[in-house]
């Protein structure tokens, strides 16, 4: 039987040969729940009867959504997992750490093969690595803590097939961008995308981590790029989308929706009052580094009325860019440090926007109020442009 990436991952975690429509029992490799959703969880986890993890050193717990926490309500948040993870030998990714997803692939603590279940629906971005990664709601989660299983109807798969040579000036960020339009917000509604085509080798890891975790904003389960496990040659896809790379030209996504995406020129002018750096989709290394590049190529000022805010998605990137000088000439120009994590990104801690800001943005998501502000607008574009409009006080024409 001919299977894809998605199909074998499944069947060799429930001890059978699946194909997409079937329902599976899988037994999981990676369960990390974060401060957002982990107290619901572990209430759950309790009502089921629940007295021991299934592998305390498999289950994971990441204060990455309230980093610091800002209330009472939050800090009880906080004290609730740290309590649960002592008395059961998990593990916790404490407050600047970093974004649950970005740290277990920096730990090393995620692979190929592996089934990973996430309570953060961007986990999506563990498939860069060759691993089925999902996110799910807090009842699954706590079944998955407690039996160390998680049922699942297998996904049909959407082959993304990018060739062709990137553009100067392209990112991956622009490449995922045009994906979302193209598929648009439902039109990978639980189905698997797999990457494919000559330009793999182009994309590095950074890139494949980028793709993965905004493929969550077209609807998918999951998001795989091939390694060790690779799909048969006949393999079933329910569709085939080509993307000629060469064609691609950075992007911007427009209030209020990741896929409300339209070429970068189109916005070119358009004035923002806050720069953010950061989270899951662009808040790696290589990311402040474009930025940084991107910011002294349009003048090396920070313009006056716009708040930069840099918040690295993990410890180990704020390390890197601390040892480069990276982070220390962003400071130096007038950039704000948040604490490492989520950030702003969904308005929980961090920079909250003013009162009808305009803001461009690395992140996945700009729905209305996103950020913890409703009357902000959201703009998403890769991290160089990003860099540039904080030098100019406008959205650039190009990166």
């Amino acid at each position: 039987m001919t299977q894809t990436i998605s199909e074998k991952i499944l069947s060799a975690h429930c001890g059978h040969q699946v194909r997409a429509g079937e329902i599976a029992v899988c037994r999981v490799d990676c369960v990390i729940g974060t401060d957002g959703s982990g107290p619901m969880a572990i209430d759950y986890f309790e009502q089921m009867g629940g007295r021991s993890l299934f592998d305390p050193s498999r289950v994971f717990f990441s204060l990455d959504h309230y980093a610091p926490p800002d209330t009472p309500q939050t800090m009880a948040f906080h004290r609730r997992i740290r309590t649960f993870a002592a008395s059961h030998g998990a593990t916790v990714f404490e407050v600047g750490d970093g974004i649950s997803h970005q740290v277990v692939v920096d730990r090393g603590l995620v692979g190929a093969g592996d089934l990973v279940v996430g309570a953060d629906s961007h986990t999506v971005t563990c498939g860069a690595l060759n691993a089925f990664a999902i996110g799910v709601g807090s009842s699954d989660l706590a079944a998955a803590m407690l039996t160390g299983k998680i049922w699942l109807r297998v996904p049909e798969t959407i082959r993304v097939i990018l060739r062709g040579r990137r553009p100067a000036g392209v990112a991956a960020k622009d490449v995922a961008l045009v994906l979302i339009q193209r598929l648009g917000a439902d039109g990978a509604n639980y189905q698997a995308i797999e990457f494919a085509g000559d330009a793999l080798p182009s994309f590095t890891m950074d890139d494949r981590l980028v793709l993965c975790n905004l493929m969550v904003e077209a609807g998918a389960k999951a998001a795989l790029f091939p390694g060790p496990i690779v799909s048969d040659p006949q393999a079933r896809f329910r569709l085939e989308l080509d993307c000629d790379l060469a064609k691609v030209t950075p992007q911007v996504a427009l209030p209020h929706a990741p896929d409300h995406v339209v070429p970068l020129s189109t916005t070119a002018g358009i004035p923002v009052q806050m720069v953010f750096i950061g989270t899951c989709t662009g808040g790696r290394a290589v990311d402040f580094r474009e930025a940084w590049d991107a910011f002294t190529r349009a003048g090396g000022r920070l313009a006056g009325g716009v708040q930069l805010v840099l918040t690295p998605a993990s410890r180990d990137v704020h390390d890197q860019i601390v040892a480069d000088g990276t982070l220390d000439r962003f400071l130096a120009a007038g950039a704000i440090l948040t604490t490492t994590g989520c950030g702003a990104c969904c308005g929980t801690s961090g920079v909250i926007p003013g009162d009808g800001m305009t803001v461009l943005s690395t992140a996945n998501r700009n729905f209305k109020a996103r950020m913890g502000n409703a009357t902000a607008k959201i703009y998403l574009a890769s991290p160089a442009v990003c860099g540039a409009a904080a030098a100019t006080g406008r959205i650039p024409a190009c990166a």
